[in-house]
């Protein structure tokens, strides 16, 4: 039995055992006793267990972990202390300077957002070293999948921060009408100056809590 949260286990019982994810666990056993797989298997389900359901006040899309050493820490976007701050943290940090004056964190760890609501989801949760995109279309999709579901099913006035094609891909899950939906470019270096950067997203997504009265995010956490 997978352990997150005593609410999300709930919410995710009858993914955790459908076909498709008893094959998905069957992929990693096998991956994570043959190859260097991140994150450790312990920190897989970090972002739930970081933010519960009733908690969740942001959703924040990335891709899949990062693939090298010491990088993944089951939290999109979020490395730990010790580790380089990666070019799409250091943009987003930019981003919320340039929105709210917060100067950037010299670390790159976003536990702290994570315990004010925001989920730092991946679409893919684990990866073989050195090889992104190594597991993608084995499960992952369809459980991350769910939890966006289950979140614009069964909570209101959530913030989603979609960037990028593949964080933009899941738009069709997510209930606009109850809902905040921020769209842009991905912040790599390779897309940002492509609409990330301006995109006003964190004074937005504040003001959306504020406006429906929950607490905004500390971003300098």
């Amino acid at each position: 039995m997978v352990k997150t949260t005593e609410k999300w286990d709930d919410i995710l019982k009858e993914e955790f055992s459908s076909s498709y994810y008893l094959s998905l666990r069957e992929f990693l056993k096998t991956e994570y006793s043959t190859y260097v797989v991140y994150p450790s298997m312990y920190d897989i389900f970090n972002a739930l267990k970081k933010t519960d359901f009733d908690d969740v006040k942001i959703v924040l899309l990335g891709q899949d972990p990062y693939h090298e050493q010491g990088q993944a820490m089951g939290l999109s976007f979020s490395v730990p202390k010790d580790q380089k701050i990666p070019p799409s943290l250091v943009n987003i940090y930019k981003e919320i300077q340039s929105e709210l004056g917060i100067a950037p964190k010299t670390h790159g760890d976003l536990t702290g957002w994570a315990e004010q609501g925001v989920l730092l989801l991946n679409t893919s949760l684990t990866v073989r070293e050195h090889l992104a995109n190594s597991h993608k279309n084995k499960g992952w999709e369809q459980f991350t999948d769910a939890i966006i579901k289950k979140i614009s099913d069964g909570k209101e006035n959530v913030v989603f921060f979609l960037w990028g094609s593949n964080a933009r891909s899941k738009k069709p899950l997510i209930d606009k009408s109850k809902h905040l939906i921020l769209e842009c470019a991905h912040p790599s270096p390779l897309s940002a100056y492509n609409g990330f950067f301006g995109c006003g997203h964190f004074k937005k997504a504040n003001e959306y809590l504020v406006l429906h009265g929950k607490t905004p995010i500390d971003w300098s956490k």
